[in-house]
């Protein structure tokens, strides 16, 4: 957000200030990825472009100078996403970026039959976005698999960057809808435990920041559970 790595708080973006990080003294982007790959050879990083969700702007320079870098991270890219125009957008900004489509900025779940995604390998993940108990997005969406790439996520925005842990019965309950699809966990992840938890729960991935920035998860729990 504004050019920075921003720590998110629960959802309330206002609220959102450039990260004091255990690992970097930067909350320039290309830094912030620099001391999260000196930490461990993550294979994946999640970028939410905050600009983009909220329709003021986007951060292609900072995807293309983290994707120079390195070539061989995949980048899942949240951009809200809301339209053709916007893929055909974001294709050009992150080339090699593969595209979260954020439910939360949908109006028409219609969007993920959109040959531009169906075409290719472009849809990383589906995210489903939750602020409370309400889902943010079109509701057909939260209650038909059929409209659901290999990937989803369930994005709990009121856990974000809090010490609550991930919201354990809403993935029991939408794993139990598909059981097949490949299921991440967003908002919440404190520590190893948590990690653990997930996997129990037959999660295949989770997004972890906050726990990374302040050293709750550090190197050994990674090359654990990677």
């Amino acid at each position: 957000m504004g050019g920075h790595v921003v720590h998110a708080r629960h959802g309330d973006r206002s609220c959102y200030r450039p990260w004091r990080s255990q690992l970097s003294d930067s909350s320039q982007p290309l830094q912030v990825v620099d001391a999260l790959m000196r930490l461990h050879p993550f294979k994946v990083l999640y970028i939410a472009d905050l600009d983009a969700i909220l329709g003021r702007g986007h951060h292609g320079q900072y995807l293309r100078s983290i994707g120079l870098h390195y070539p061989d991270l995949a980048l899942w890219l949240d951009a809200g996403l809301r339209d053709s125009a916007d893929i055909q957008r974001c294709h050009k900004i992150g080339r090699d970026s593969h595209l979260v489509i954020g439910s939360e900025s949908l109006s028409d779940a219609r969007l993920l039959r959109d040959p531009a995604l169906t075409a290719s390998a472009h849809c990383a993940a589906l995210s489903l976005d939750f602020h409370g108990d309400r889902f943010l997005g079109p509701p057909e969406l939260l209650t038909d698999p059929a409209l659901w790439p290999r990937r989803v996520i369930v994005m709990t925005l009121a856990r974000v960057g809090g010490r609550q842990g991930p919201d354990l019965n809403r993935l029991r309950q939408l794993i139990a809808l598909s059981p097949k699809t490949l299921w991440y966990a967003g908002g919440g992840v404190r520590d190893a435990g948590d990690l653990r938890a997930l996997s129990a729960l037959g999660v295949h991935g989770a997004l972890v920041a906050t726990a990374l920035h302040t050293g709750a998860i550090g190197a050994s729990v990674l090359n654990t559970c990677a």
